[in-house]
C-alpha cells in the first residue's frame, strides 16, 4: 500500500567524470514565452508540469543526422562543440532511428519507490520524441539509458544545457489499487451544483470578454484555478499549489 511507503529519498551515484548536470526542471518554454504578454502560463497545470522533476542537462551541443534507414549505422552523432566524450554520452545502440543517451548516474530510491524517465514536460522537438521508461531504483544496482526516437530523416541539434531526461518518482504499484469509476454527474449534486455555478461564471464572462466591455477585459481570464478557488464566491480548495521550484541536488558523502 503507498500510505505504508517510508520517507521518499533520491541518491544520485555518479559515474562518470564528464557528468552531465542535474538539475530542478526548467519551468520557462520558448513557445509559452512567445505568447503576447506571456498568456500561455496562465495555464496553470501546464505551468506546474513544466517544473515537475528533475532534468539531466547535455554536457555538450550535438548533432544528429538520420538517412531514415533501420540500420544504427544509419545515424552519426558528432559533437559541435570539440566535446571528446561525445560516443560516451550519446550513441546509436539500437536500430530504427532511435537515439539512446547515457545518463552517467545510478540512481537509487527508498523502498516502493521508482523513477519515471521521460523527455522534458511541454517541450516539443521537432523531428525525434522522447521515449519514456519506468524504472524500478529502489533495487536496480546498473544505470538504466534515456532514449528517443528519430521521426523523420534529417538533422536534429541539441544544445549544450539542453534537457535529454526529465526524471520524477513515483510510487511502486499505486495504479494496480486504482480502479477507475464512471458515474453521472448526477451522482454527486454538491459536485453538480458547483459546475453549473462555474459554468453560469463562464458564460458571463464570455458574454462580456466578446462585448469588449471593459472591466472584464481588464481582469484578462477568470483566475478560479489559478488561486484555488471555486466558482462560489469565498470558496477556496482545501489544499493548493499555484507554483512548482524544485531543489536543485547537492553533492553528499
Amino acid at each position: 500500500m503507498t500510505d505504508a511507503l517510508p520517507p521518499l529519498t533520491l541518491e544520485c551515484f555518479a559515474l562518470t567524470s564528464a557528468l552531465p548536470r542535474l538539475a530542478a526542471a526548467d519551468p520557462k518554454r520558448a513557445w509559452m514565452d512567445a505568447f503576447p504578454e506571456r498568456h500561455a502560463y496562465r495555464c496553470l497545470p501546464l505551468a506546474i508540469a513544466n517544473a515537475y522533476g528533475w532534468e539531466i542537462l547535455s554536457p555538450c551541443s550535438l548533432d544528429i543526422e538520420w538517412r531514415g534507414g533501420l540500420e544504427s549505422k544509419d545515424i552519426r552523432i558528432r559533437a559541435t562543440d570539440g566535446f571528446r566524450d561525445i560516443e560516451h554520452f550519446a550513441a546509436s545502440n539500437f536500430t530504427r532511428g532511435i537515439v539512446t543517451f547515457h545518463t552517467g548516474y545510478l540512481f537509487r530510491t527508498s523502498p516502493g519507490w521508482q523513477l519515471m524517465a521521460t523527455g522534458p514536460f511541454n517541450k516539443p522537438k521537432h523531428g525525434i520524441a522522447p521515449l519514456t521508461g519506468l524504472i524500478e531504483t529502489d533495487w536496480l544496482p546498473y544505470p538504466f539509458t534515456m532514449n528517443w526516437q528519430l521521426t523523420a530523416p534529417g538533422k536534429v541539434h541539441f544544445d549544450k544545457g539542453e534537457p535529454v531526461c526529465l526524471i520524477y518518482p513515483v510510487p511502486q504499484g499505486a495504479l494496480n489499487e486504482l480502479t477507475p469509476v464512471v458515474k453521472p454527474i448526477t451522482a454527486e449534486p454538491d459536485l453538480a451544483r458547483q459546475l453549473g455555478v462555474w459554468r453560469e461564471k463562464r458564460e458571463e464572462f464570455m458574454r462580456g470578454f466578446n462585448a469588449n466591455d471593459p472591466a472584464v477585459l481588464k481582469q484578462q481570464w477568470q483566475k478560479f484555478y489559478f488561486r484555488g478557488e471555486l466558482a462560489e464566491a469565498g470558496t477556496k480548495a482545501p489544499a493548493h499549489e499555484n507554483k512548482l521550484r524544485l531543489n536543485d541536488p547537492k553533492v553528499g558523502g
